[in-house]
This record gives C-alpha cells, sequence and structure tokens, in this order.
C-alpha cells in the first residue's frame, strides 16, 4: 500500500488568524487523500514558558478548529496538527487529527516538558489512530516534542501497531544541539522500522529538522532553519516491518500497557 504525505513547516505565532492562514495556504498545496502533517502548535501557538497560555482566545482557537475541520473536509485530505487544548478547565498539549470525512481524534501529550509541567496536564495514553485512505487503513502514532527522547514510548506504539510515525515538535532553542535531535528521529524510524513524518516550526534557531525518514534511516526530505516550506513523498507501507522489534528479549524485560505486556526490551533495570 502506499499513500502521499506532506510535511509542513512555518513559523508558528501566538496570533491564531496568522496560524489559521499558513494552514490554509498548505491545505491548498495537498491534494485529495494525501496526509499533511504540521508542527506542534500549529493552530494555537506554542512556547517553552507556558505562561503564553493566559493569552490564548478560546473562542478564537475553538472557530479556527472547526474552520480547518471544515477545509479538511471539503480538499478531502488527511491533517494532523499541533494545538493547546483546554478541556473541563485543564490545559492539554495535543496533536489533533482532522479526517476528510469530518472525524477527529487527539493525542494528548504524555511526557511534558519542565517548563510545561503545572501548567498543562498529562495524557495518560498512547492511542493508535486509524487513517482510512483510497487504498486502505494506515494506523498512525503521534509523539510530540520533548517525547523524542523517550524511545519505548515509540516501541510501544509500533508494538501495539502503530505502521507510521508523526513527530510534530516546536524545537527552537539555541541551547540544544540540532545533530542530536535529528539523529534521534532517524534512531526512532530505524529501531522501529517505521516511517517518520517530523514537522517543526521555521526558525533560525531551530534545533530538529523538518523531516520524512524511511523505515531503514534513509532521509527522504528534510528542511532546516526558518524557511516555509511544505516536504512531499510517496511512502509504500510494505517498507515498514518488525525484524526487530520481533527480537526483543521477553525473558530479560517486560513492560507493561494498562496491565497488558506490549512490549520487551533487552538489558537489566
Amino acid at each position: 500500500m502506499k499513500i502521499s504525505v506532506a510535511v509542513g513547516q512555518f513559523p508558528t505565532s501566538f496570533t491564531i488568524a496568522e496560524n489559521v492562514q499558513y494552514i490554509f495556504s498548505m491545505l491548498e498545496q495537498v491534494e485529495p487523500d494525501d496526509l499533511l502533517v504540521l508542527p506542534e502548535g500549529a493552530i494555537s501557538g506554542y512556547n517553552e514558558d507556558s505562561r503564553f497560555l493566559e493569552q490564548i482566545d478560546r473562542r478564537l482557537l475553538a472557530d479556527a478548529i472547526e474552520r480547518i475541520a471544515e477545509v479538511v473536509k471539503r480538499k478531502q485530505v488527511h491533517l494532523i496538527a499541533g494545538s493547546c487544548l483546554e478541556e473541563e478547565g485543564e490545559w492539554y498539549n495535543a496533536g489533533l487529527y482532522f479526517s476528510p470525512r469530518g472525524e477527529r481524534a487527539l493525542y494528548r501529550k504524555v511526557n511534558l516538558a519542565t517548563g510545561e509541567r503545572g501548567h498543562f496536564v498529562a495524557g495518560a495514553d498512547l492511542p493508535i489512530f486509524p487513517l482510512h485512505f483510497a487504498e486502505g487503513s494506515v494506523n498512525v502514532g503521534i509523539q510530540l516534542c520533548r517525547e523524542i527522547r523517550f524511545p519505548e514510548q515509540w516501541q510501544c506504539l509500533a508494538q501495539r501497531g502503530a505502521e507510521l510515525f508523526v513527530y510534530i515538535t516546536n524545537a527552537a532553542n539555541p541551547e540544544v544541539k540540532p545533530d542530536v535531535w535529528r539523529s534521534h528521529l532517524v534512531s526512532r524510524a530505524a529501531e522501529n522500522q517505521r516511517f517518520v513524518l517530523a514537522a517543526n516550526t521555521a526558525h533560525f534557531v531551530q534545533h530538529c529538522p523538518s523531516m520524512i525518514i524511511a523505515p531503514d534511516g534513509e532521509v527522504l526530505a528534510e528542511v532546516t532553519g526558518e524557511e516555509t516550506r511544505l516536504l512531499r513523498a510517496t511512502l509504500d507501507l510494505a517498507q515498514t516491518g518488525n525484524w526487530y522489534l520481533s527480537q526483543c528479549r521477553r525473558d530479560v524485560v517486560s513492560i507493561y500497557y494498562k496491565g497488558e505486556l506490549v512490549r520487551t526490551s533487552i538489558g537489566p533495570l
């Protein structure tokens, strides 16, 4: 099975209307049945200093999400984009999925950054999202920003059936070495034998590139820095596999998810 994908990078801001215009522009550049991936905070904006949440206009944010959903449905595409979301008085850092049929799904970031704690509530689940393309369904797992540092979450998603990883981030810290995060992304793809679609904000001190990576670790497309750009690729899902995952040493370490064994790994605790 093959699917067409696009990864969009643009300078996210705290002006929701400006973000929406960038999103609409990128939606106009993709074709029906394509999957478009956009950065963390693509709709609401995002910053490491979580006090920015106090300035988000909730009404404008809700309206923006509805308008984006309408365009996605009209264009008949799939969209995954980041946004801060308030639910029952609590804020979550989330990845939103909009389907061409009007359906929506939500991933709430599980592993919060230090600056997010006390402002956001951590998610408690690593869901798999089935995306229904013309040729068939693809199971997708989403991870956000610092979750690049926790390979067990990615392996858990792969063991539970994720065939494709979507990674959205807002990584623009001059104190972080960019080669490290790039290497992490390549590793997450190769060790799990999954494609990775990674979208970051466009910024001159960006420390993680926006990339499309193959299951063998080959970088198929990449953009860095402050350039606004759309990366494209056609993915052949037959290239994914479980060769390495199948060799996990169940007799050494077991990791459980809600009481069920979902992945194992070699090495002592």
